[in-house]
């Protein structure tokens, strides 16, 4: 739904602790806030949804739309949001289902809200569905969403490697004369793709990483080596957007010199922090 049109849903339902009249009125739908995945401000979404269990599914239909939702690609990138439902307010990991499991949780929306089979129809993307998994106060992640927050990390991880290979294929484009395809949306592409990583590692820097470390002191080096790891990959970002700012005037050398720079540090650590990581968030879960 376009921003001007949720406003006014938005304001209403907190208002009214969720229950809306007009157009609106009689259905049942929470506000999920998720972090910008390139401007990093909070960004609010009136959804429909379905109770599975103690977890709620929501669903990146966009109306049929071939293109996914922005609040979809913003946890993607920061899985941590905020839900509303009626007068209650909390913070959810979010955690987008995949394979079998997405075929067996769409088909149990579908059940109850049998509209979103048309959307499917509509589009040859597939309409992703995501679990809200609350988060108790007063702590980051609950040890029984740990596991979840696994394959989430993982989600997010070949997210952005999808990202790192399209751009290095963009960087490497040529256009009908031969020259390099340094054009303004290969810009926009790298900007994206810069603010997107300052949001996830920013994301692990103030929480999943000042968690696992009071849980596991002994792996001290390791969150160590991670930030110095997060601060090298910074650095090349900012200089790889100071580039890109003056893209009139940057050798295509300079860009492919730095964006291979940030290619060799990501895959690096990537497949470092996912060793480490991983193994230490399965044997939380229980």
């Amino acid at each position: 739904m376009p921003l001007h049109f949720n406003t006014p849903i938005i304001d209403e339902f907190r208002t009214n602790a969720g229950k809306l009249g007009g157009p609106f009125e009689g259905w049942v739908l929470l506000l999920l806030t998720t972090t910008g995945a390139r401007s990093g401000e909070p960004h609010t979404t009136p959804l429909g949804f379905v109770e599975d269990g103690d977890r709620i599914l929501v669903v990146g239909s966009a109306g049929g739309s071939d293109r996914h939702p922005d609040w979809y690609r913003n946890l993607l990138v920061n899985p941590t949001v905020t839900v509303e439902t009626g007068s209650d307010t909390w913070q959810a990991t979010a955690v987008a289902a995949t394979g079998a499991e997405r075929d067996a949780l769409f088909a149990k929306v579908v059940a109850e809200a049998p509209g979103y089979a048309d959307y499917q129809r509509r589009t040859d993307r597939t309409i992703p569905v995501v679990a809200l998994h609350r988060i108790p106060e007063d702590t980051y992640t609950p040890p029984d969403r740990l596991d979840a927050l696994a394959d989430e990390l993982v989600t997010i991880h070949n997210w952005l490697r999808d990202e790192l290979t399209a751009l290095r294929e963009g960087i490497g484009a040529r256009t009908a004369t031969g020259a390099p395809d340094l054009t303004v949306e290969l810009r926009r592409h790298c900007l994206t793709f810069c603010s997107a990583m300052a949001v996830h590692h920013g994301g692990e820097d103030a929480g999943l990483f000042p968690y696992l470390a009071r849980e596991f002191p002994e792996k001290a080096e390791t969150f160590d080596r991670l930030r110095t790891e997060h601060g090298t990959v910074a650095r090349i970002l900012d200089e790889l957007q100071h580039l890109l700012s003056r893209l009139d005037e940057t050798r295509p050398a300079d860009l492919h010199a730095e964006f291979d720079r940030l290619h060799g540090e990501l895959v690096e650590h990537f497949a470092y922090e996912e060793s480490q990581i991983i193994p230490l968030l399965r044997g939380l879960a229980p």
